[in-house]
């Protein structure tokens, strides 16, 4: 059929009134951003213009600053740490207890899982205090450790892994126990590799959750040797005070490694959520 003879779809109004609406809100969503970029990339000059520039430049000497005159990298280097590896230890608890809660029988298996569920409903600034105190008695405060330990284990982790593990066929288990594999080797072995995309889901938003983390850090820790970039970025506001170009400079390299890791992986976020390329059926 020639394009010519195709018949013309008609745009129907609440079709346009619907796409309308979500491009509106994505790009009241985006502009923010976009505006820290602009001002970020901006002359000195060109961020108090009026009317705004609203084209980015292509002003590199914030970034330099930014990076030449503080403890950039020190910061960097402290959330690289701590975020990776809060996710090792996340993918290792939340395999280890989905399994268990998917195909091991105990008593109380299900009371256990509700239990893991009413974690979600807990918040989590109900509980500062009591563990402000534990981490003094245990002489946790300005280390590596209070940023880890608290969150090596992830209530979202363990549902994922569950529903996942859950969807494997019980043939694959009585294999490998034939073969002599015991529980955590068919984990490591056999469960995981199949769950691959609660893997990079569970992997990615801890890593994306640890890297944002402030409140935390700035309670625990004193010592700028031990912080985050988060906290980093708190200190340049009382450092740069009302230069926007070196601070926003500061937001945009704290943000796009995260940001850039998000892009990658965006679509095994939604396969792991939504159950698909598992590798089995559900």
């Amino acid at each position: 059929m020639s394009a010519a003879a195709r018949p013309r779809r008609r745009l129907r109004p609440g079709k346009v009134i619907r796409w309308s609406a979500v491009v509106g809100i994505a790009v009241m969503f985006a502009f923010p951003l976009y505006w820290v970029l602009v001002t970020a990339f901006n002359s000195h000059g060109g961020v108090y213009s009026l009317p705004p520039n609203f084209l980015p430049g292509f002003h590199m000497g914030a970034f330099l600053d930014v990076v030449a005159h503080t403890n950039w990298f020190r910061y960097m280097a402290n959330t690289v740490l701590i975020a990776g590896t809060t996710v090792v230890l996340v993918i290792a608890t939340s395999a280890m207890a989905g399994y268990a809660l998917a195909e091991l029988s105990f008593r109380g298996n299900g009371a256990f899982f509700f239990l893991v569920l009413a974690v979600i409903m807990l918040p989590a600034q109900a509980l500062l205090i009591p563990q402000y105190a534990v981490a003094v008695h245990l002489h946790l405060l300005n280390s590596y450790a209070i940023q880890i330990i608290p969150f090596a284990a992830s209530t979202f982790g363990v549902i994922l892994f569950r529903q996942f593990f859950k969807g494997l066929p019980r043939a694959y288990w009585e294999a490998a126990r034939l073969d002599g594999v015991g529980h955590l080797r068919y984990i490591w072995k056999v469960a995981l590799p199949l769950a691959r995309p609660a893997v990079v889901t569970v992997a990615l938003l801890t890593f994306i959750t640890s890297w944002n983390q402030f409140q935390w850090p700035l309670i625990m820790t004193t010592s700028h040797s031990v912080q985050p970039i988060e906290v980093a970025l708190s200190h340049y506001m009382q450092t740069f005070e009302a230069n926007w170009r070196k601070l926003t400079s500061a937001v945009v390299l704290a943000l796009a490694p995260v940001v850039l890791l998000f892009v990658i992986l965006q679509r095994h976020i939604v396969a792991g959520v939504a159950g698909r390329d598992s590798g089995v059926n559900a």
